[in-house]
Parts: structure tokens; C-alpha cells; sequence
């Protein structure tokens, strides 16, 4: 792989990240409103416009699901996990959105900057899996995720910890604390500074492992999903996932379940609260 890093191979970056631009752009803008763009720009453009419909779309279909379609099946599993009982209302909800919609576009910078910094041969990035083969495919995503959870971890952990960076920052972010306002739009109502903090460690394992870029690009979209999934107060109970129900705890306590994707970060450095456990116990 690495005997392929000349311009030849870095094209491939480019000419991918022109397909990623072709999905977006292409389908929902006039091609003058976007070809003549700076590549820079237009990917800043493609990150924006993907992740507005992702937030939206992802929202607004679970918060149907489950408060609507299946209220009856899920509502009682979340009366019985945090003691507080209220669907979030519409204006809990519109205040995440504003929140969310001005923090928008600083959070497409990082992926962005990741892109271009991919395209400059800059990070350990490869282009299609045959390049290593399935076997270290397999092992390098792997290491790819415990960095990410890692980062992402003591990253979160640390906005606890640094008072005046949770007062400024997090605290932002920690205004919907109770049933009533945690909700699916919670996902990304973060201080813009957080949104972009919390991101690093994706684009800092382009540098430590080497990542196929399509399946960087796929996790980056898996997240806007799993940001919405975690907000939404109901306990999936699959083990180790670092589901809705410790993640609710989270933002009873402070203190416990910084984790991303599962559970064991919180584990390793003793931050773990169960769903099942006493809520004020654990605080």
C-alpha cells in the first residue's frame, strides 16, 4: 500500500470524494450552484447538506416510532428505567433543533478538513480493501473503533471534569436532562466547540491506523444515526452497546457512561452505571 501512495493513487481519494459530491449535490442542487466550487468548498457543502438531512431525517423517524407508531410498547420500558414519564414536548424538541442547526456547519469543517487532509496523502487512509487484504481489514477497523471510543471517552469525560470547559461548552448540550426533553434532536445540540472536540478522534485515527476511506465515510454516517438512537431515553438492553438507557443515566448523574459505542471504556476507568441501578445511588 504504501508503494502506491504517488498521484496516481491519491486521484483515487479525489475521484471518490467527486462521487460523494455527485450523490449530494448532484441530486438536490443545480449543477451550477455547485461544480465550480473549490473542492474544499464543495465537500464543506456535501458534509453540511448530508448532515442537516441526517439529523432531520433520523429524528424525525425515530421520534415517530417510538413516541407515536409504538408508544404503547416503548413508553412503559422507559418508566420503568429513569423516573420520569413525559413524551419530550414540541418545544423541548424545536430548542435542540436551533441548537443543533447553529452548530451545524462548524461540525462539517472536521470532516472536511479529514477529507482533504486524506486526499493530500497526509493520513494512513487506502482506497479499496484488496489493498491489505480482509484479514488486516478486519483488525485495522477494529483498532480504528477502540481509538475512536478511547478519544471519544476522555474527551467527553474531560468536558465533566474541566469546569470552565463544562460551563462554556457542554453545559450546552447538558440544558436536557429529564425525559421530558431528552429527545432524538438531542443528539447533535452541542456547543459547536463540542461537536468538533468530540469528532477529533475519528479523524486522529486516520493518522495511527491505516482506514479505508469508504468505510470512514459509512461510520461517520453511522454516527449522525447512533446520536440520535442514544438520546431517545429507552433501554435496548444488548450488551455491551452504549445504549439509550446508560446514556440517559448520564445525563441524570454527570458523572457516569461517557462511552460512545459500548460500555467498556466506562468499565475500564470505573465510570459504569447499569440502567437497572438506583439513579440516586449512583449519583
Amino acid at each position: 500500500m504504501a508503494g502506491r501512495r504517488g498521484e496516481d493513487y491519491l486521484q483515487l481519494f479525489v475521484e471518490e470524494g467527486d462521487w460523494y459530491d455527485r450523490i449530494v449535490l448532484g441530486t438536490l442542487l443545480p449543477g451550477w450552484a455547485w461544480e465550480s466550487l473549490p473542492r474544499l468548498v464543495r465537500a464543506w457543502l456535501r458534509n453540511y447538506i448530508g448532515g442537516v438531512l441526517l439529523y432531520f431525517g433520523s429524528s424525525f423517524l425515530w421520534c415517530f416510532y417510538i413516541y407515536y407508531w409504538k408508544r404503547n410498547v416503548y413508553l412503559p420500558k422507559v418508566k420503568a428505567a429513569v423516573p420520569f414519564h413525559a413524551v419530550p414536548s414540541n418545544k423541548a424538541m424545536l430548542l435542540q433543533i436551533v441548537v443543533a442547526m447553529k452548530a451545524m456547519p462548524c461540525n462539517s469543517v472536521v470532516p472536511t478538513l479529514s477529507e482533504y487532509m486524506i486526499q493530500r496523502g497526509w493520513t494512513h487512509c487506502f482506497s479499496v480493501i484488496s489493498d491489505v487484504g480482509w484479514p488486516l481489514y478486519i483488525f485495522y477497523l477494529c483498532t480504528y473503533l477502540v481509538i475512536c471510543e478511547f478519544g471519544i471517552y476522555w474527551v467527553h469525560r474531560k468536558f465533566h471534569d474541566i469546569k470552565p470547559l463544562y460551563k462554556c461548552i457542554h453545559a450546552t448540550h447538558h440544558m436536557y436532562n429529564k425525559q421530558n426533553t431528552l429527545s432524538p434532536f438531542a443528539g447533535f445540540a452541542f456547543h459547536p466547540l463540542d461537536g468538533i472536540l468530540q469528532a477529533l478522534p475519528h479523524t486522529i485515527a486516520l493518522f495511527l491506523v491505516p482506514t479505508h476511506l469508504m468505510t470512514h465515510m459509512l461510520l461517520l454516517f453511522c454516527e449522525g444515526v447512533w446520536m440520535a438512537n442514544i438520546h431517545d431515553c429507552i433501554n435496548g438492553e444488548v450488551w455491551p452497546i452504549m445504549g439509550a438507557g446508560y446514556h440517559t443515566i448520564h445525563h441524570i448523574t454527570y458523572h457516569h457512561n461517557y462511552g460512545h459505542y459500548t460500555i467498556w471504556m466506562d468499565w475500564m476507568f470505573g465510570t459504569l452505571c447499569f440502567p437497572e441501578e438506583d439513579v440516586k445511588k449512583a449519583s
